[in-house]
């Protein structure tokens, strides 16, 4: 006589096994329904030709990631040489956040205001200490949500056109944030 050497499955593991089974071929079958329900497919689209000719297109100026934090490393240590604990933020043309900076000791604030300063910056390719003078024509732009009107972001423009921006907060005043925002756009040219 042979010896059954097939463990028996529990009747939970059965039960299981078996909803699995069902389960999946009920998603096949409903699958292949609304497959052939459908309407037939329509022609193939049109690639669309990938070449800077194409009005549909635009091509864009994009800082690396590299470039970004060498940038925003020369600004912290910019600061740093004059004792001034800051948080760097660098932004993309849309304001994302590439890259962030806390130096040591800066103060909890600085983070997001430096997010926000870099953010005004790129919005209006200016840097946010002109923007500020702005306010006083204008004095809703302060109301735009994520911007902040004080001195300390400065844009990165190729040819004239915003790329991306540094934002610097933390240090005693708008100004020496800026400067320091300079050094790390200044950076990006060597």
């Amino acid at each position: 006589m042979e010896k059954n050497t097939k463990k028996k499955l529990s009747l939970r593991a059965r039960v299981l096994t078996g909803a699995v089974a069902v389960a999946a071929v009920g998603a096949g079958t409903f699958g292949a329904i609304s497959a052939s329900a459908s309407t037939p497919a329509a022609a193939p689209a049109a690639a669309v030709k990938a070449d800077t000719s194409n009005r549909n297109l635009q091509q864009t100026t994009h800082l690396t990631v590299a470039a970004a934090t060498k940038a925003a490393q020369a600004t912290l240590d910019a600061a740093k040489k004059e004792n001034q604990r800051v948080s760097v933020a660098v932004v993309d043309r849309n304001g994302n956040t590439i890259v962030t900076l806390r130096g040591d000791g800066a103060g909890p604030q600085s983070y997001e205001s430096a997010v926000k300063k870099a953010y005004t910056a790129v919005s209006w390719n200016a840097p946010t200490s002109e923007l500020t003078k702005r306010l006083a024509q204008a004095p809703t732009l302060k109301d735009i949500p994520g911007t902040l009107f004080l001195a300390g972001g400065s844009p990165v423009q190729v040819n004239g056109a915003p790329v991306a921006a540094i934002g610097v907060a933390g240090a005693p005043s708008g100004d020496l944030d800026e400067k320091f925002a300079n050094v790390g756009v200044a950076a990006l040219a060597r």
